[in-house]
């Protein structure tokens, strides 16, 4: 993909690519906002690897999945944290810079290449938005997610004071 392309044109890509429809992947499940702005800062919830309503590679990360797996899945939920912002604030060239991402990697207790798995989310936003896309990163081993998924990603964007 060229790097002539906007931040939109190289998501709404990457999106096609997966057969991910940016459209039907992002309601709520629950009393909760996927989305909230303060001021010039959006916090998007947890957002688990699901594609047409299904979780992506479930299970346990060094048990019924490998790294490859986990990284996929990973980006997977970075993708629908990208949809998630574009829909709220109208284009992905209304992000200022991703500040802080978290992610949370359902593994076992030897599993230690957590921040590989992790890797799969900033792949994506780095490719996405370019430097605006470097973002700090805590990744935490934990041992239940929801719905069985491998992967949870959250994150924090600010943007432009201009964004709607």
């Amino acid at each position: 993909m060229s790097n002539q392309m906007s931040r939109d044109e190289r998501f709404l890509a990457m999106a096609k690519e997966l057969g991910f429809d940016i459209y039907d992947e992002n309601s709520a499940g629950g009393h909760y906002a996927p989305v909230v702005r303060h001021d010039d800062e959006l916090y998007v919830s947890g957002l688990v690897p699901r594609m047409n309503g299904k979780i992506q590679y479930p299970g346990r990360v060094g048990l019924e999945l490998n790294l490859a797996d986990a990284q996929e899945a990973a980006g997977i939920s970075a993708i629908r944290g990208l949809a998630l912002i574009r829909e709220a604030i109208g284009s992905l060239d209304n992000l200022k810079a991703l500040l802080r991402i978290t992610v949370y990697v359902k593994s076992t207790f030897d599993f230690v290449d957590l921040s590989e798995v992790a890797n799969g989310a900033s792949d994506v936003f780095t490719h996405v938005l370019g430097e605006a896309g470097k973002h700090t990163r805590t990744t935490v081993g934990v041992y239940q997610l929801p719905k069985n998924a491998p992967i949870e990603v959250d994150m924090i964007a600010a943007l432009h004071p201009s964004a709607r």
